[in-house]
C-alpha cells in the first residue's frame, strides 16, 4: 500500500466509504484520535453511524482511528460485536496498522462495512498522480455483491419455515365426495386400460372425464383454521427473512438477544 505521507504534499483528504449505502464520512484532519460509534453522553463521537442500516450492532463507542504523523492505526475499544480489519477480528484495545484500501467492519456478517480511502472527489487527481484507487473500487464492488448470513440465522430461519409449513398442514382439512357418475367413469376407464384389444387412450379419457366431474361438481372442499394460517404465514415470513438476509425488520438474532438482556 502507498505511504500516507503523500497526503501532506498533495493535500488529499481521507474518508471512510460505507459500502452498504455508498455514503462517505470525512476523516477530520489534524485529529489524533477519530472515534467511531453512536452519540452518547460520556464520550463525543467524530464519525456517527446511528442512521446507517444495522446500526444496532454498533456500540456507542465502537472503534478508534489513531493518527500518528503519516501513519494511521485502527483499534477496537471494547465493542460488543467486535471490529474487523480485512475480515480479521481485532483484539480489543490493540492497535493495528491501517492502509489505503483496507476494509473495516463494525460487527460481524459484513453489515456495517467501510473502505479506508482517499476522498472520492479527489480520485481524478489520485489517478493522474498514479495513486492506487483500483483496489479500493474492486473491494467496494465485491462487498456490495456479497451478503453473508451466519449459519445460526440460516438454521433458525429454516426451522421457522418448516414449523410454519407443518402448522399449516396440520390445521388444514381437505376432502371430497365421490358421485356415482365419477365412480362409473373411473371404473370404466380402468377396465379399458386393462384390456389390450381396446385403445388405451379411451381409458385415460374416461378417467380424465371422471376427474373433471369431481372437480366441477362442487364435491371438493377444504377447511382452514384462520389463526393457524396467520401464525404459519408469519413463521414462514420471518424464517425466509432470517435465512436470506440474516435479519427481520432490521433486527438480527444477536440484537434481539441483547433486547431481552436489558
Amino acid at each position: 500500500m502507498q505511504n500516507l505521507r503523500t497526503l501532506q504534499t498533495t493535500g488529499l483528504g481521507l474518508e471512510l466509504f460505507h459500502t452498504q449505502t455508498s455514503t462517505s464520512f470525512d476523516i477530520p484532519p489534524n485529529y489524533p484520535i477519530i472515534r467511531i460509534g453512536k452519540p452518547n453522553e460520556q464520550i463525543p463521537i467524530d464519525i456517527d453511524v446511528l442512521t446507517l442500516p444495522s446500526a444496532d450492532i454498533v456500540s456507542r463507542v465502537h472503534a478508534e482511528i489513531i493518527a500518528e504523523g503519516s501513519n494511521f492505526y485502527l483499534m477496537d475499544v471494547g465493542s460488543s460485536n467486535g471490529t474487523y480489519l480485512n475480515d480479521n477480528k481485532l483484539e480489543s484495545h490493540t492497535r493495528y496498522q491501517l492502509n489505503l484500501g483496507d476494509k473495516i467492519d463494525l460487527g460481524s456478517d459484513n453489515k456495517v462495512s467501510f473502505i479506508f480511502q482517499y476522498k472520492q472527489q479527489s480520485q481524478q487527481t489520485a489517478i493522474a498522480t498514479n495513486k492506487p484507487t483500483t483496489i479500493q473500487l474492486q473491494a467496494i464492488n465485491n462487498e456490495q455483491k456479497v451478503q453473508v448470513v451466519d449459519r445460526k440465522s440460516k438454521f433458525v430461519g429454516l426451522a421457522s419455515m418448516l414449523s410454519g409449513i407443518l402448522m399449516f398442514a396440520a390445521n388444514t382439512r381437505i376432502g371430497f365426495g365421490l358421485g356415482f357418475p365419477t365412480i362409473i367413469l373411473w371404473i370404466s376407464g380402468l377396465a379399458i386400460l386393462l384390456q389390450r384389444r381396446i385403445n388405451r387412450n379411451w381409458g385415460w379419457g374416461l378417467i380424465g372425464l371422471g376427474t373433471a366431474l369431481l372437480l366441477f361438481s362442487g364435491r371438493l372442499f377444504a377447511s382452514f383454521n384462520l389463526l393457524a394460517m396467520l401464525l404459519s404465514a408469519f413463521l414462514i415470513f420471518i424464517g425466509y427473512q432470517l435465512f436470506r438476509n440474516g435479519e427481520v425488520f432490521g433486527y438480527s438474532l444477536n440484537s434481539v438477544k441483547r433486547l431481552f438482556k436489558r
